[in-house]
């Protein structure tokens, strides 16, 4: 091992000639002998030589070049870190400073990531110690820091669930942490300076390099963040930490969600990007779902001001094809519809272009979304947002759906509606032309329609259907109020003997088909029952492809395939019977006016 004696030779002659740097003989002692240190638990005597104030110039000028070492033994934790900790410590507060900065965004950089967490952590404080003695540069430094600690943090993923928060096994949870401790100093620093109305030129650039980081940690980790309600986590505690910076860096959050101060600033770089705008609205599901800093945003704004700013977020979220941006969506549409009175929102907002995109996103997840929690969700959000509807928007918000969907289900679930809105309409105090008068029969002729008239597949369209013939059943048993009106109600009767005779041919059509198919296949298992099964099930004539509720029969067993069929005429018979019914009441209803 290198002795002190000759650690002190070296440093004697690098004093000799300082701006030569030490010859690349002495270079190469002087790391033999903190590598043989560090191997050989003298790690303690190594920071006694880098604290000796008779070395500082000499620490001072060389210094840098042992952090990649030092640094490294931090993070494999060994018996020797803490006297690293304190070396690499004293080295911040002593080697330049720009040096220091250099050598610490190429640490960080070159993180592997295995380590990114342990690294940053070890890094963090010293890069702040650094921060702070950039003098006329600190905002840049600071902004170099926190872009470059934001780039790895990025890299982690984002736990779950709470128990994997709690294990938060690849560091996530810890870096926010040591994140919102970068920062405090400094809008500590503002805070000051803003109470005493100070703020500089330079302080405005701190300003923006803090606003950046606020406005990046929105959208990652914080906006794939699942954060449970009640539970003060590290990721609710760090999303907390951004909430109540941004009003002490950018002012009220009103102004940065509603009135887009960002816009004519270079506060943020191209404001108008996607990114920006995910981070805007993870600060509004932050605010009005989370419900963090809540408490001091003012209530001045209406609800329907509210709802129709948050629109904009709302369509972002639920325009993403991930998890976790429609469950923040549909919550965020949820919370903010709450506020609004029912029956209110006016038909003048549905000409907005978000009013009609977020439906129609909601309208994608209930049909297409795989996941069974998020389809129910989005059920419970469009029900929502009908009841927030007036009448008359209703009326269009039901039309536009009955055009757009092309889902059997959807579209029974939007008739359904409309019958709950006549039925509605007929109690006193309650009447309308949207759904009593001349109004409704555009809307009743979108809904006794048969898209694909004779070829209609009625067991894909049975939703549907069968929604159709209850509505009609219903208008032809509270006739008293549609024979008032003489005209509507001739209309109605002409579009329902238009609509029921269609559907004979349909039923007549797709009796007879699936009929025939279900002969054919118990014809074909009695020629199969005379063959051994395994030769059978080889050789089994494949069924025609019937698409059946988005499953195709001909990949079912014969024993399944016999249940669908048979299942389909029972639904025929249904549809028949509610046809039967209808039949029925119109010839009561001709008798009483002879």
């Amino acid at each position: 091992m290198m002795s002190v004696h000759q650690v002190n030779d070296v440093i004697r002659r690098w004093s000799d000639n300082p701006e030569g740097g030490l010859k690349p003989e002495d270079e190469k002692l002087f790391h033999n002998f903190i590598t043989t240190c560090l191997a050989h638990d003298g790690s303690a005597q190594l920071l006694e030589i880098i604290q000796d104030e008779k070395k500082q110039e000499f620490v001072k000028s060389m210094g840098c070049a042992l952090l990649p070492t030092l640094t490294n033994e931090v993070i494999k934790n060994e018996k020797s870190s803490c006297h690293c900790e304190a070396a690499i410590t004293h080295l911040a507060k002593t080697c330049c400073p720009k040096e220091l900065q250099c050598v610490f965004l190429q640490l960080v950089e070159d993180i592997t990531p295995a380590v990114i967490a342990d690294t940053i952590i070890a890094l963090a404080p010293h890069m702040q110690t650094v921060v702070h003695r950039m003098g006329k540069e600190k905002a840049a430094s600071l902004g170099l820091a926190l872009s470059a600690l934001q780039k790895q943090v990025s890299r982690l993923p984002v736990p779950y669930t709470r128990q994997q928060e709690i294990d938060d096994v690849h560091g996530l949870c810890r870096c926010c942490t040591i994140l919102a401790a970068f920062i405090e100093p400094f809008v500590e620093e503002l805070k000051r300076k803003k109470a005493n109305s100070a703020i500089t030129a330079a302080d405005q650039d701190l300003k923006t390099e803090l606003l950046k980081f606020c406005m990046k940690s929105l959208r990652q980790p914080l906006l794939r963040a699942e954060l449970e309600p009640g539970i003060k986590s590290p990721l609710w505690i760090f999303a907390t930490v951004i909430l109540v910076t941004l009003p002490v860096i950018e002012g009220p959050l009103p102004n940065l969600l509603f009135y887009n101060p960002m816009k004519k600033s270079i506060l943020v770089d191209n404001y108008q990007s996607q990114e920006a705008k995910e981070s805007r609205a993870c600060l509004a599901y932050l605010l009005f779902v989370e419900l963090i800093t809540i408490e001091s945003f003012p209530a001045v704004f209406s609800p329907v001001f509210v709802l129709q700013c948050n629109m904009e977020y709302i369509n972002l979220l639920l325009g993403r094809k991930d998890e976790s941006h429609a469950e923040k969506g549909m919550a965020l549409y949820a919370k903010t519809l709450e506020g609004v009175q029912d029956n209110s929102l006016p038909v003048d907002l549905l000409e907005l272009q978000t009013f009609y995109s977020v439906p129609q996103h909601l309208r994608h997840i209930l049909t297409d979304c795989p996941l069974q929690h998020l389809r129910e969700k989005g059920l419970q959000v469009i029900q929502l947002f009908i009841n927030k509807l007036d009448v008359e928007a209703k009326h269009k918000f039901f039309r536009c759906m009955l055009k757009s969907s092309n889902h059997a289900g959807l579209e029974g679930y939007i008739i359904k509606n409309i019958k709950n809105q006549i039925e509605l309409s007929m109690k006193p105090g309650h009447g309308n032309d949207w759904f009593l008068g001349a109004q409704f029969l555009p809307l009743l002729g979108l809904v006794m329609c048969l898209p694909q008239g004779a070829e209609t597949d009625l067991l894909h369209g049975m939703d549907r259907i069968m929604e159709c013939l209850n509505l009609l059943r219903y208008l032809l048993i509270r006739d008293k109020e549609w024979k008032r009106n003489t005209g509507v109600w001739t209309e109605l009767c002409r579009i329902k003997d238009e609509y029921i005779k269609m559907l004979r041919v349909c039923l007549s059509l797709s009796r007879a088909y699936y009929g025939g198919e279900l002969n054919a296949l118990r014809e074909d298992q009695k020629l199969k029952a005379r063959e051994a099964r395994a030769a059978a099930r080889s050789r089994s004539k494949p069924f025609k492809g019937i698409t059946i509720r988005h499953e195709m029969v001909s990949d079912m067993s014969p024993e399944v395939q016999h249940q669908v069929l048979q299942s389909a005429l029972v639904t025929f018979d249904l549809m028949e019977s509610l046809i039967v019914r209808i039949e029925e009441i119109t010839e009561e209803h001709m008798k009483s006016i002879k």
